[in-house]
């Protein structure tokens, strides 16, 4: 007799409201990092002041790590503790931060750890910071020759290359701004005339690169959905590849985070759907999807949860 298989629930967690997920898989686990949305709002925005983490063996129980980094460790930055991602090298874990830099901008941190949950320790300064609003929503990848990207941005999509030390970046390439084209992120409603937003990340699958991304739809007033460009290069040109999930269901924002594990392929975003949710108290869910022979990816429906990966 075949037992049904375990089922997970979304949203992920419900205990805090958290945005913003950026898996990371490391050994039998899936390591999930998150935003947290506080309970009780500052003048009416997004008030975030620390990370968190989660993990899984089997995509439906999950571990919680607790608070892993904040705006407390950053001697340097004030308030907006948004978007990060980790990525581990030789050993060692790196977490990329947006905050705002107090007194400037905002601006990319970078916490390192010897483990997955922490606690990161911030390198004492700005990694990236051109001293105006785009450096936000870092994403990260070591690419199979061992150059690692960190690209990042809205509107604009900008990209630095990554020494090897994993915090600091190649002054004489600098800040490379990705060209703004409606072939690569095709016609949207959002400043630059393109449909990208923010909230990038970067793989790469079957020798293919994927740029996901928050989008805008031409005109006015939509929330985000979810969109995706790719490239035969890390650095592009890129080619703009359709919508990966639409914008109904959803809150204002959106921010894509992809991994495979286990023999599956999962999106994880963020929703409303907790109790008292809104665009300032969001929470995270996953689905599962599959790749087209050719690697183009058909839209992805918001779902209650996913079946169990052994």
């Amino acid at each position: 007799m075949e037992h049904p298989k375990k089922k997970g629930k979304n949203p992920i967690i419900d205990s805090i409201y958290t945005a913003d997920p950026a898996p990371m898989v490391y050994g039998d686990r899936l390591w999930l990092y998150t935003t947290h949305d506080e309970d009780e709002l500052v003048n009416d925005f997004y008030t975030m002041r620390d990370w968190r983490c989660f993990s899984t063996q089997d995509m439906v129980n999950w571990t919680d790590h607790g608070k892993i980094f904040s705006l407390d460790d950053i001697a340097w930055a004030d308030d907006r503790a948004w978007a990060p991602q980790a990525v581990e090298r030789g050993g060692r874990f790196y977490l990329y931060c947006p905050v705002h830099k107090t007194g400037g901008g905002m601006a990319i941190a970078v916490g390192v750890a010897d483990h997955p949950a922490g606690p990161f320790r911030d390198i004492g300064a700005p990694l990236v910071d051109e001293g105006d609003w785009n450096d936000i929503d870092p994403t990260v990848f070591i690419d199979d020759d061992g150059q690692a990207y960190l690209y990042f941005g809205n509107p604009e999509l900008r990209y630095v290359l990554l020494n090897e030390d994993m915090v600091s970046y190649n002054r004489e390439v600098g800040v490379v701004k990705i060209p703004m084209t409606a072939e690569s992120f095709a016609e949207g409603g959002h400043m630059t005339g393109t449909s990208y937003g923010e909230g990038p990340w970067f793989y790469k699958r079957n020798g293919l690169y994927y740029m996901v991304y928050a989008a805008f739809a031409p005109g006015k007033g939509h929330n985000e959905h979810l969109a995706y460009s790719t490239s035969l290069h890390p650095t592009g040109p890129w080619k703009y590849g359709g919508v990966l999930m639409t914008e109904e269901g959803g809150v204002f924002t959106n921010h894509p985070g992809i991994a495979d594990f286990k023999g599956h392929s999962y999106l994880f975003y963020h929703t409303g759907e907790l109790p008292g949710g809104s665009l300032f108290h969001r929470s995270v869910c996953v689905a599962e999807f599959t790749y087209n022979e050719d690697g183009s990816i058909d839209p992805i429906p918001k779902c209650s949860g996913v079946d169990a990966a052994e």
